[in-house]
């Protein structure tokens, strides 16, 4: 099943707090994730930098890191639901304040634009999408060993079927995990993915790029 981009919140198995992001793509594949310390870009691969300019929609920040939150999103509003966050905006309004005034994007899918939060420390995180027809803005449970996920294209609402098993020892197999484990391993068109991972005092990010 092919379902665009996601946007994930999970918990390892031993308790590390994490959020998932994924490009799967059929249009604009030659794209990868690249750590740029404190957030994570998602960029056209060196000699397809003319896909940026087609399509305003490919490069933006996936993830980034705001304090004890990190971020995931499918576009532009990473940026400003992180800002608002380290600004000391509740979660759950940055993220409604910003989808809604950035709404869905303009393109001949009206595509939704998702996100997903996760604090360092705690037992919930949050996942949001807004449609063409909706805002959903959502707490979710973190439970050990457990993942929970919106997408752009047939999963793009908060339920509690959106689930898949998830461990990760480190930033870099959790970015891994978004593509080929549990889940994810049977959604299609991977092309890159990135994840945020509660360590120590913040969050470690990685990155994975589908050879």
């Amino acid at each position: 099943m092919y379902v665009g981009r996601i946007a994930a919140v999970g918990r390892t198995r031993s308790g590390r707090n994490a959020v998932l992001y994924r490009v799967s793509s059929r249009s604009f594949p030659n794209r990868m994730a690249v750590d740029n310390g404190g957030a994570v870009a998602v960029a056209p691969r060196p000699g397809h930098e003319e896909d940026a300019r087609r399509n305003p929609y490919v490069s933006y920040n996936a993830v980034r890191v705001a304090g004890e939150w990190a971020i995931a999103s499918n576009g532009s509003h990473t940026d400003p639901i992180a800002e608002k966050a380290e600004a000391g905006v509740p979660i759950r309004d940055a993220m409604a304040q910003v989808l809604l005034a950035f709404d869905y994007e303009r393109d001949a899918l009206d595509t939704p634009r998702v996100a997903a939060a996760a604090p360092r420390s705690g037992g919930a995180g949050w996942l949001a999408v807004v449609r063409r027809d909706a805002l959903i803005v959502r707490e979710v449970p973190l439970r050990g060993g457990e993942a929970r996920y919106v997408a752009t294209y047939e999963a793009n609402d908060v339920g509690d079927d959106r689930l898949s098993a998830f461990d990760a020892a480190t930033a870099a197999d959790a970015a891994l995990f978004a593509v080929e484990g549990g889940a994810f391993a049977a959604l299609e068109h991977p092309v890159t993915s990135a994840a945020a991972l509660a360590d120590g005092d913040g969050f470690a990010l990685g990155v994975h790029v589908v050879a």
